[in-house]
């Protein structure tokens, strides 16, 4: 029986698995700085923390959408005379008679370059009334279609991620049950990770089950993706063929 380990591939096989790890790693360091830039201002505080999880799935339901991304991540984009002279509309009931006169102007001049339908489709809709009233709501956090539509994105393309690593770090020479730990660990993570959005949605204390999450995949990504290119390198043949390990 054949003995699959990374100093049986030819270097052709090594260049690719050593290509793969390394893009997917990059990839997940691209992705983990794009949470941290878009949810780190979500309390209106600098650096990321439970209360910004919580603040995308849960929402700030002590005011409105609006409110939260103009005190948030968009806090940088608006004048601070302006941002007050919106949420003060916004707490006298964001009605229609005043949006004309005295909040779209401050729109046109700090929002509708993106916030427009025509050249932006995915982003609420700031140059009429109706657009705007859909976010002048009280925040309720991310709504059940996106957190289905990034459900099913995540659970999919992650898993399938997982396995091509997991399929390549199974030829490292480990502890067994090290190996499996680390095989089955990122799977388990990532369901644990996407069920947690939704009881974030529902009670916001189990933003930190999403943190705690994460962090179990990232750790085992990683270390799935470091042993392998190690060994790849630098794991030699043993000398002797008895010292071949068992298949596990």
């Amino acid at each position: 029986m054949s003995i699959h380990r990374f100093y049986t591939k030819t270097l052709s096989e090594k260049l690719l698995y050593t290509s793969f790890l390394l893009l997917v790693g990059l990839g997940y360091l691209m992705a983990i700085s794009y949470l941290y830039v878009t949810h780190e201002n979500n309390d209106g505080k600098p650096g990321l923390s439970i209360s910004d999880v919580a603040s995308s799935y849960y929402g700030n339901r002590s005011g409105t959408r609006l409110e939260a991304a103009i005190r948030g991540p968009m806090a940088g984009f608006i004048e601070e005379e302006d941002r007050m002279r919106m949420v003060a509309w916004l707490k006298d009931g964001a009605e229609e008679e005043h949006y004309e006169k005295e909040i779209k102007p401050i729109l046109a001049k700090t929002c509708l370059n993106c916030h427009v339908k025509a050249t932006s489709p995915n982003l609420p809709d700031f140059s009429s009334y109706a657009g705007l009233h859909e976010v002048s709501k009280v925040d309720t956090g991310m709504s059940m279609a996106s957190l289905l539509k990034l459900s099913h994105i995540h659970l999919l393309g992650i898993s399938m991620l997982l396995f091509v690593i997991g399929f390549i770090f199974i030829q490292a020479e480990v502890n067994v049950w090290f190996k499996r730990f680390l095989v089955v660990s990122p799977m388990l993570a990532v369901f644990v990770d996407v069920a947690s959005w939704f009881l974030t949605k529902w009670d916001y204390h189990y933003a930190i089950v999403v943190i705690v999450a994460g962090g179990i995949l990232g750790l085992s990504m990683a270390l799935q993706i470091l042993i392998s290119l190690y060994q790849i390198w630098f794991l030699k043949r043993p000398a002797n063929p008895a010292d071949h390990p068992p298949l596990t």
